[in-house]
């Protein structure tokens, strides 16, 4: 357990921590638009806390967990209000990964969305056989998968909720009923999207009556939504699954003008949450917990972590905040290596077995010292899939669109519960589609847009009843001795996601950072393609230089959307410490 930085040191003598309630103050672009870069400096808190994306919703899961609520019912109360106030990235028509610890134990909770069950691998081919276009596959109802988060949101909290969930739902549907606040980043998204405008209730809602997105600061009322919660409140996610909000989706999505999908209400019936085996491996003095597939997040961050233990990553440690190109390049090789075997393997195992012994396999020790070795002085540009022991199967490689528009929230609670949980509609907006209320996904973007190449069938390939491949990488870490909880993280941002929490991780474990500096640092790294540098963070000499090593540099906005929590001290004390993405409108919060 690491002491408290010196940055947030500051607060402890300002005074922040001595009052008994601490003071709260294939390359697709960004999937959501970047809208301003806000310093943070970080949340201690004493007892519990949650980080998420919007302070309304951060402050819903507050205050369950000081009416003396768990962490799953926080994450419920935060994950209800998202749905209203960042309808852009999550909701109740979307799915979600989340990783929980009970205290005793890790589990991995699949609210993944899925197939319909007439679909199959042509779903986003068109009749000759090539693939449909980014737009024609993503908007109308095509892309709409069977929504998983309330039936996994469900089962977590009849596992591990202490509140009844009706009241659960109680400051969603009062701001609902209330109206809240547009804000800079929903605004600039909303001005900026075209789609969203072709669906009649998306536009009555989001728009004024000159065509114009609501202005920052409009107070928005969502009177449809506060009607679906109430009623999904008062009896359960059945309400949700097989009654009229069931039926208005599967009439939405048929309906669809120029785009229909598939799904029907008899598929939304049938969704199940699956209850999984975390991706756990040991990293150093610590045990890094992720999510399995249907994620590719869990997996790909062990790898990255199991290549960045054969190097000296603490000599490597930012100056000033940036990491220099050394860092860089090492950084970005390890995540080529990582994503050449996440394109060729990852996807739904229920479905597509994983190479060799499957997880074990993939994240054996021996075999990531080999990949590792890989890594020379000059980039190799493009890393080709490896090896992994007793591998007996070949697949082709994976062509989704991946531009998952997302969000993350971490919590923990007074007996030292802990979540990290990903949740997302994939594209900004979704599907463009909204009914009940609230936007439905278009998940089904989130497969391989191909079926089969030169090598064989593509493991993430549409199959009905499957769950699209994710890079969610919602992240539990332990001290490996002790088995304390220190660090709850994860991010939106696509593919790209899997480089964000691996930045975090070893900025976090490697690089002595606390969890609101690892964030604030710079995005880099690379999904096996060019080296990926976040705008206006990096200067030009390393840049020159990486270019000098065989790098091709793509410089861009790379907004991640990180939210933690980590365990420090203060004076021996243990405490927690929140950070939230400067890139995008989270805190943290806590007592």
């Amino acid at each position: 357990m690491k002491q408290l930085s010196t940055l947030a040191l500051g607060l402890v003598l300002a005074g922040v921590l001595t009052h008994p309630v601490l003071a709260q103050d294939s390359l697709q672009a960004a999937p959501e638009a970047a809208s301003g870069y806000a310093e943070k400096t970080g949340w201690p808190a004493q007892k519990y806390m949650v980080a998420a994306a919007n302070p309304l919703a951060v402050d819903a899961g507050y205050q369950i967990l000081r009416s003396g609520g768990s962490a799953i019912d926080a994450a419920i109360a935060t994950q209800l209000v998202l749905t209203l106030v960042e309808p852009q990235s999550s909701g109740i028509g979307g799915g979600a990964f989340m990783v929980h610890y009970d205290g005793k134990t890790t589990q991995a909770f699949d609210g993944r969305e899925t197939a319909p069950s007439r679909a199959d691998e042509h779903l986003f081919e068109r009749p000759d056989g090539t693939p449909l276009s980014r737009t024609e596959g993503v908007v109308g109802g095509r892309s709409v998968g069977a929504p998983g988060v309330l039936r996994m949101l469900e089962l977590a909290h009849r596992q591990h909720g202490k509140l009844p969930w009706k009241a659960l739902f109680e400051p969603a549907i009062r701001l609902s009923e209330q109206g809240f606040a547009v804000s800079p980043r929903m605004h600039k998204m909303l001005a900026g999207e075209t789609h969203l405008r072709k669906d009649p209730v998306a536009v009555a809602y989001f728009y004024d009556k000159n065509g114009q997105a609501w202005p920052v600061g409009h107070v928005l009322k969502n009177p449809a939504l506060a009607r679906t919660l109430r009623e999904i409140a008062d009896g359960g996610a059945d309400v949700f699954y097989n009654g009229r909000i069931a039926r208005d989706i599967a009439e939405k999505v048929a309906r669809h003008p120029t785009n229909p999908g598939l799904l029907t209400a008899k598929d939304i019936a049938d969704y199940r949450p699956k209850v999984r085996t975390p991706v756990c491996s040991d990293y150093r003095q610590y045990t890094v917990c992720g999510m399995p597939p249907p994620s590719s997040g869990g997996i790909a961050v062990a790898q990255m972590l199991g290549m960045f233990e054969t190097f000296d990553m603490k000599a490597l440690t930012p100056k000033d905040g940036v990491p220099g190109a050394e860092a860089v390049h090492v950084f970005s090789e390890v995540g080529r290596l990582a994503y050449a075997d996440r394109n060729r393997y990852a996807a739904d195992a229920d479905f597509v077995p994983l190479p060799g012994r499957g997880i074990p396999s993939l994240i054996d020790k021996t075999y990531l010292k080999q990949r590792a070795g890989l890594v020379g002085a000059r980039s190799m540009g493009e890393a080709k899939a490896g090896t992994p022991p007793g591998m007996e199967v070949a697949w082709g490689t994976d062509n989704a669109i991946e531009t998952p528009s997302t969000s993350h929230l971490s919590v923990v609670d007074a007996e030292g519960r802990g979540l990290a949980m990903t949740t997302t509609i994939e594209d900004a907006f979704g599907s463009r589609q909204m009914v009940d209320g609230f936007m439905l996904n278009n998940q089904l973007t989130d497969f391989s847009f191909s079926a089969r190449d030169a090598d064989g069938p593509v493991a993430n390939r549409v199959e009905a009843n499957k769950r699209p491949r994710s890079a969610m990488s919602p992240t539990i870490v332990f001290e490996k001795d002790s088995g304390k909880l220190v660090l709850t993280v994860g991010s939106p941002g696509g593919p790209a996601i899997i480089n964000y929490v691996a930045k975090v991780l070893v900025g976090t474990l490697d690089w002595g950072l606390n969890v609101q500096q690892a964030i604030a640092l710079p995005n880099f790294g690379s999904r096996n393609g060019p080296t990926e540098l976040e705008r206006g963070r990096f200067p030009q000499a390393t840049q020159d230089l990486l270019r000098a090593r065989g790098h091709a540099i793509r410089v861009s906005d790379q907004t991640s959307g990180l939210h933690g929590i980590e365990r420090i001290r203060v004076h021996g004390v243990p405490m927690w410490f929140g950070g939230a993405d400067p890139r995008r409108e989270g805190i943290a919060k806590g007592d």
